[in-house]
């Protein structure tokens, strides 16, 4: 059911990038195949690292690339590329990001190595955007259809709220606090 699921979401993705005149849709196609996981929660973890990364690497990269690019104060291209890999790899850490330093790595070299001075900003923005349609997408599909794991996580949810409902409610009646066994009532003292 995941292959269907996933060929879903990227035929989804394909379909609104063809409507869209023809845009580049692999980054969204990446996400796409990220946010389906083997189920719900998977998905969102994996898409949601996917996404957080390209969104850090590619805000990383705009100012990295112009530095690479212009190579001010004399200084190597490459001082800059190593500066902003660790910027990169910084920033993922101190939001606590660590399974998305990779995906945030790639886009920062993809767009370092491949995207041309007139384009790179405009590249990575639509790579960003691309990226969180295809997660957004993968995890619609995979919402939508369900995997008996996800069906049977629910129900075990469910169970556990009413079980923890029904256990708030003994608690009440059975808490010393709670119980009205003489307790003060301005009269004497509590009986407790």
């Amino acid at each position: 059911m995941r292959i269907f699921k996933t060929l879903g979401a990227v035929l989804l993705v394909c379909a609104a990038y063809g409507l869209l005149g023809g845009r580049n849709p692999c980054f969204a196609c990446i996400g796409a195949v990220f946010g389906m996981g083997s189920f719900w929660r998977e998905g969102v973890r994996h898409g949601g690292n996917r996404f957080l990364g390209t969104l850090l690497g590619g805000l990383v990269v705009i100012p990295f690339y112009w530095l690479y690019a212009n190579r001010p104060f004399g200084l190597p291209g490459h001082l800059y590329l190593v500066l902003g890999l660790f910027c990169v790899i910084y920033i993922n850490l101190l939001f606590g990001a660590h399974s998305a330093i990779q995906p945030a790595a790639v886009v920062y070299f993809v767009v370092m190595f491949t995207v041309t001075k007139d384009r790179y900003v405009s590249y990575t923005i639509a790579r960003i955007l691309g990226t969180g349609v295809g997660v957004l997408a993968g995890l619609a599909i995979n919402r939508l259809f369900p995997a008996p794991r996800d069906a049977r996580d629910t129900e075990d949810a469910e169970a556990m709220r009413e079980d923890a409902s029904s256990h708030a409610r003994r608690a009440k009646k059975t808490h010393p606090a709670r119980r009205r066994r003489g307790g003060f009532s301005g009269k004497g003292r509590a009986s407790y």
